[in-house]
């Protein structure tokens, strides 16, 4: 089934090259949004952003669950269940620093068939969740004898309408991976943003290689971007393991009273039946079954305590983390429809504050889009990616080509040339 689209080009406000502060931003962004109250999902609306509004940063680099990879490559380090899911925790609460250290963005929106990659060279010495240390690990504190592990990260654009990307990381020398589909359901109510994932979103599938394929899947709660751009979130998501039949339980608590954000979270522990789990809210679970307790706030600090303990244990202190920055292959040897290489004009002219000038291109870039759409379409083609196998999955997990698996090796061994693509999308 094609998810593509040929339509009319979509409008685009008139601009300039008068630069916009962070109020302006926001006013011209809600009169924008204003046009879509009561449209069930304005992700899936086909409207383009003036340049001056967008943030100078592919929309694939953007949305990445890496920001503290440490966290992740420690997840399977403990031989204890419950520590293993503590660990799986830790990574939770750090994959999103980026809003936790910054306000949320308007990155470019990916063509069909751009894709990103990656990789983050990660000192193998993350603290034992045993050890009630927290992050960061300390300067100096790995082994200087010991290599770094490397973690690669691929993604691809496999649908434009509706917007829909895969994505794989891999650390082969930690035997762990992580996969998913990222889309995005937005609803605009008049003063925010409601930000759910989309049908074909069902969260992060990480995979510990070396403990029988143990898989734990972590869904996404819903978000809500307020009038001043600021992340809050009030929902429940889950974490769950057949292997090891723990199941995590988080509650994301409502505003405080004036409509203040609390940024609260609080959380369990337990064993499930995977075969029946009909258990969705805390209160369900009788406390003798609760294993860990989890409480604190996701933007600061997140303890946990074991069953028979009252005593609270540092999980994580966000406080003085921020994202690890990336190793991207140097643009000379990134193919065309990559995202740096893709955007290249763009984001330099915005950087200019060249906003007419960067609208243009802008446009350029989606006009060649939609005629390459609607060449498929006169000539019967359907579009396969290139690094996955299919456009999506039922199961929510994409599967590697033979072509991704050589992107994610190139990138583990710092070989960064590929083939050209037979085709692109845009």
């Amino acid at each position: 089934m094609s998810l593509e689209s040929t339509s009319a080009p979509p409008p685009t406000l008139a601009t300039s090259d008068k630069p916009q502060d962070e109020g302006s931003k926001l006013r011209t962004l809600l009169s924008i949004l204003r046009r879509f109250i009561g449209v069930a999902d304005i992700a899936a609306v086909r409207f383009s952003l003036p340049a001056q509004l967008l943030e100078p940063t592919p929309n694939l680099e953007y949305w990445n669950y890496l920001d503290r990879p440490e966290t992740f490559v420690s997840i399977g380090d403990s031989n204890d269940a419950v520590e293993r899911m503590l660990a799986v925790l830790r990574f939770w609460f750090t994959k999103d620093l980026k809003y936790v250290k910054g306000k949320p963005c308007k990155p470019y929106n990916s063509t069909l068939g751009e894709f990103f990659r990656c990789k983050w060279e990660v000192p193998d010495a993350a603290p034992s969740i045993v050890e009630p240390a927290g992050l960061p690990v300390p300067e100096g504190a790995n082994d200087a004898s010991k290599k770094p592990v490397t973690v690669s990260y691929l993604t691809e654009q496999t649908s434009h309408h509706p917007p829909i990307s895969a994505f794989y990381i891999d650390c082969p020398e930690r035997g762990i991976s992580a996969r998913g589909f990222d889309q995005l359901s937005a609803k605009f109510t008049g003063t925010s943003v409601k930000v759910t994932p989309g049908t074909h979103n069902l969260g992060i599938f990480i995979a510990l290689h070396r403990r029988g394929e143990e898989e734990y899947q972590l869904t996404h709660p819903a978000a809500q971007l307020g009038g001043s751009l600021s992340v809050s979130v009030a929902d429940l998501c889950y974490i769950t393991c057949p292997k090891t039949r723990l199941k995590v339980i988080l509650n994301y608590a409502e505003e405080g009273w004036l409509g203040r954000a609390q940024n609260k979270v609080t959380g369990i522990i337990f064993q499930y039946d995977p075969e029946h789990d009909t258990r969705t809210k805390i209160k369900d679970v009788p406390g003798q079954e609760i294993l860990a307790r989890i409480e604190g706030c996701w933007q600061e600090k997140m303890y946990y305590s074991l069953a028979g303990s009252s005593e609270k244990s540092l999980l994580v202190d966000l406080s003085p983390l921020f994202p690890v920055p990336k190793i991207i292959p140097p643009e000379e040897q990134q193919l065309p429809n990559e995202s740096r290489r893709f955007w290249h004009d763009l984001t330099h002219a915005i950087l200019s504050r060249e906003y007419g000038r960067a609208t243009n291109i802008k446009q350029q870039l989606e006009e060649g889009q939609r005629e390459k759409a609607a060449a498929r379409k006169a000539n019967g083609e359907e579009w396969r990616p290139r690094f996955f196998t299919a456009v999506t999955e039922p199961s929510g997990r994409p599967d590697l080509t033979p072509d991704g698996q050589i992107a994610l090796r190139g990138l583990q061994e710092g070989q960064y040339v590929l083939e050209p693509s037979l085709v692109t999308g845009a």
